[in-house]
């Protein structure tokens, strides 16, 4: 599996459920108002300069696609999406 151009492959990382100020349990799905997400690079495509294999990130979680290879979920994105490299 190889990235082409400005493209990231990443497997997104599930965050562990969050709590309200009044202790209410709320999951991902619930947190709608969260525009990011993390995530893992698994490959980088040979037009990416800012980011690397292996890298932890949050990127706009709207501007995804999902791919499955090996039945296996990773998602598609640019490197403009990108807003955080931790």
């Amino acid at each position: 599996m190889r990235a082409i151009g400005n493209n990231l492959i990443i497997k997104k990382i599930e965050e562990q459920n969050q709590s309200t100020k009044g202790g209410l349990l709320l999951t991902e799905k619930q947190r709608e108002d969260v525009r990011f997400q993390k995530a893992e690079v698994i490959q980088v495509g040979d037009g990416v300069n800012a980011v690397k294999n292996k890298d932890i990130i949050y990127f706009d979680k709207a501007s995804s696609h999902r791919i499955e290879i090996n039945k296996e979920p990773y998602h598609v994105i640019r490197q403009e999406n990108v807003v955080v490299v931790l």
